[in-house]
């Protein structure tokens, strides 16, 4: 969940994701005008949610090297529908300080 860069209401959105070891999650948009990914520009702060588990989170730039393997993983994990990504931004998402 991303608060709304014009709104500021949360709003709800489901993205494919990669798990790293390190408990993060990779994400990527397939355009630079998705807004989910513009929130997170302007308001890095999210809420993730995983079948039952949910939590608070940090979603942080990924460098281009980074964010094209999070490109290539995600088309391996999802298929030709993620093949449009890598043009908008991608984010690590980290759990966030409690």
């Amino acid at each position: 969940m991303t608060r709304g860069r014009v709104s500021g209401r949360e709003v709800p959105v489901a993205v494919g994701y990669l798990e790293e070891p390190d408990g993060s999650l990779l994400v990527a948009a397939g355009d630079p005008e998705a807004d989910w990914a513009r929130n997170l520009e302007v308001e890095p702060r999210c809420s993730v949610t995983l079948g039952e588990r949910s939590w608070p989170a940090i979603a942080e730039p990924l460098e281009p090297a980074e964010a094209a393997r999070a490109v290539t993983g995600l088309i391996l994990k999802y298929g030709t529908p993620s093949e449009g990504l890598g043009r908008g931004p991608a984010f690590r998402l980290r759990p966030a300080p409690t």
